[in-house]
């Protein structure tokens, strides 16, 4: 239905907007979150410069990639290369904290609503931030979590244990043969659970998130905040098109994005947008 998309870096002045959305927040009956990956970047979570140079810089040396997300599609000649890669990318972006506490900050916004969060993050940062499991809804998978690569079953495996064994054992940006993953059920290798290709797993969590999520739209009424925050155009029918929709479905409704340098709206909702182009934690703290 949105055949015009006004490109704006806001709907008005920043210390206006921030007031609409702090009275926006406070007069919700419910606000739906939906999260992409510039708010894990606004929380410290980059995947270059500095915090590649930190943590893959041997591998930057050896391969010639510059930043952790080339190095996971790197062509690495064996699997011992690739684990030690991507047991040290999942240990750096899952079981590390996030520099900033963003996450953090943005809970206490909303810990007394009604809220429910949709991310196509799969970095984990909500749960440890204490946002209320039963609350979120992981899209894209989790860094978590291991599949069986063809798949044989749809269950995914908690990885913690391999993934903290295999960071303490490699070695030359090697693992040890014998820490390579395998699936427990057909003996084919593991692999991550994120969705790439049509393999992917929604296992029986995956599920029931899907379910929660569908009856928090579907049970709430009256002034509903779409908050979305960090969210590009990698996959925007998954949060961005989706609260366009809903939001121009309820006229009781208001759609909120927040994103650096990709704060947009389509025209035909302008009456119920806020839209900020500014850091996500800096926004957060002003709130």
């Amino acid at each position: 239905m949105f055949g015009r998309i006004s490109m704006t870096k806001s709907t008005g002045n920043y210390s206006d907007n921030i007031q609409k959305l702090k009275q926006a927040i406070d007069e919700a009956d419910a606000i739906v979150i939906g999260a992409g990956a510039g708010l894990s970047t606004s929380a410290g979570f980059t995947y270059s410069g500095e915090r590649f140079e930190k943590y893959f810089s041997d591998f930057g040396k050896k391969y010639g990639f510059e930043d952790m997300y080339a190095g996971g599609f790197y062509p690495y000649e064996t699997p011992e290369e690739m684990w030690a890669f991507w047991s040290r990318n999942i240990f750096v972006n899952r079981y590390m904290d996030a520099p900033k506490p963003v996450y953090d900050h943005l809970l206490e916004l909303v810990k007394d609503k009604d809220y429910f969060v949709i991310t196509t993050n799969v970095d984990h940062c909500f749960q440890k931030a204490g946002f209320d499991k039963e609350r979120l809804f992981y899209t894209q998978g989790d860094y978590g979590l291991f599949q069986c690569s063809e798949p044989c079953t749809p269950v995914t495996y908690d990885n913690e244990e391999m993934v903290r064994t295999m960071m303490e054992q490699q070695s030359d940006m090697k693992i040890p043969s014998d820490l390579i993953p395998k699936c427990p059920n057909c003996g084919k290798p593991l692999t991550m659970n994120l969705r790439s290709d049509d393999k992917f797993v929604e296992d029986e969590g995956w599920d029931r998130a899907a379910r929660r999520y569908n009856d928090f739209l579907q049970s709430r009424n009256g002034k509903i905040l779409f908050l979305e925050l960090g969210v590009g155009y990698n996959t925007p029918s998954i949060i961005k098109y989706s609260f366009w929709q809903m939001t121009a479905n309820h006229p009781d409704a208001t759609y909120a994005c927040i994103n650096y340098g990709e704060a947009i709206y389509p025209e035909e909702i302008q009456a119920q947008t806020i839209c900020i182009d500014s850091d996500i934690g800096q926004v957060i703290e002003d709130l």
